[in-house]
């Protein structure tokens, strides 16, 4: 097999694979490098990713007008994705956002409101009254109104937007090595990649997109501005005789005035082991991993079981007529970057670029963050002015 390729991306998670699959569009010679998901975590001492999982929140409507681009356009791709892979990995359940009631001190849900009437999005505000009406499985305090987004929401599976987006890259001609890298080396001509196994890679130019071993010091020679921060998930389990009532349920973001009542849940997901469960997320901690093997660690133990008590009460408060067969709780990470958008960009090099940073908004986006980390690749910079933001990578 031939080692000598154009471009090279490092990372073969969300960002990674959907910048293959665009970049495999100009016909260069293109490797994409990372492992599978391993199946024991808990024994496995090599790198991770924040996609093992089946269920994120997916939605047009935010109030920040950047992540509302990268949104829209990556749900605009979705049916495109899934009909040339065959891969199905979108649900289109809508998505509820509740939040004190327009007016008040918070704001929040003015904000939303306002960002829906920029982008022109049919999402109806829902009044204090008609919220247990029309979404009977939930209960909220005095006060709070919502807003529904029927369509182009819903929640998407990230394992299998992966996989479809793998599926096509290498169907386009992308060379997949499945294996950890373990070093990026500038020359006076390329990049060397190498591989755990020690296969040795040369690229022309090479896409760092490694979440959040980004922080790796094998991967960059100057560190990046990067916070990665250990998050705990929770998943609540619906017996199958109690799944027909939860049809029609769509996910839901519950803002509150303090962050720690804050959260957002998932409709019942069948999950890999066989049963369908309820995700919840908000957790209140705020543990920073300050390097790679803190964040191997991290996925590799029990998570936070103070954290996953926490969303425990807070999902009893949200539906309190649901009664889960069992709970479990699961690892994972945040990445944030200095300016919450990705870093997408050259590092100190011309030829080594970063794809990195979804500051806890991008699984649904990742589509069209993968394809400018493309163009980054393909062009040797990247134009962002319809996106009025910058991009940069920022160092420590």
């Amino acid at each position: 097999m031939a080692r000598t390729f154009d471009f090279i991306i490092v990372g073969k998670g969300m960002m990674g694979a959907a910048a293959a699959r665009h970049l495999a569009r100009s016909g260069a010679r293109i490797a994409l490098i990372g492992p599978d998901e391993p199946e024991n975590w808990a024994s496995h001492d090599g790198v991770f990713a924040s996609h093992y999982d089946n269920g994120r929140i997916t939605r047009t409507i935010d109030p920040d007008p950047v992540w509302a681009l990268l949104a829209r356009r990556s749900i605009e791709r979705y049916a495109e994705i899934e009909n040339e892979s065959g891969v199905d990995f979108y649900s289109e359940t809508g998505c509820l956002i509740a939040a004190p009631l327009p007016g008040g001190e918070d704001g929040y849900l003015d904000k939303v409101i306002s960002a829906r009437d920029r982008l022109g999005v049919d999402a109806p505000f829902v009044g204090e009254r008609d919220l247990a009406d029309q979404f009977p499985w939930f209960r909220f305090p005095v006060g709070y109104g919502g807003m529904f987004e029927p369509r182009n929401a819903g929640h998407i599976n990230p394992r299998a937007l992966v996989r479809a987006q793998v599926a096509l890259a290498e169907r386009a001609g992308v060379t997949i090595d499945r294996s950890e890298v373990v070093s990026v080396e500038e020359t006076a001509q390329a990049v060397v990649v190498g591989t755990a196994p020690g296969a040795s890679y040369t690229g022309g130019r090479v896409l760092i997109a490694a979440g959040g071993f980004s922080i790796a010091r094998q991967l960059f020679s100057r560190p990046l501005d990067l916070v990665v921060k250990a998050r705990t998930v929770l998943f609540a389990e619906v017996a199958d005789d109690d799944l027909p009532r939860f049809a029609g349920m769509p996910s839901l973001i519950g803002s509150a005035p303090r962050q720690d009542e804050s959260y957002y849940l998932l409709p019942p997901i069948r999950y890999p082991d066989g049963k369908s469960y309820i995700k919840i997320g908000g957790d209140p901690s705020d543990i920073n991993l300050g390097s790679e093997g803190e964040v191997r660690a991290w996925f590799r133990g029990d998570a936070n079981q103070a954290a996953a008590d926490h969303m425990a009460g807070l999902l009893s408060r949200a539906m309190p007529s649901f009664r889960p067969a069992s709970l479990k709780w699961s690892p994972c990470v945040t990445t944030f970057t200095r300016h919450s958008y990705p870093y997408i960009g050259f590092g100190g090099s011309d030829r080594i670029a970063v794809l990195t940073g979804g500051n806890g908004m991008a699984a649904k986006s990742s589509d069209e963050i993968g394809r400018l980390g493309a163009l980054l690749l393909e062009n040797g910079q990247l134009d962002t002015s319809e996106y009025q933001a910058d991009f940069l990578v920022c160092y420590r």
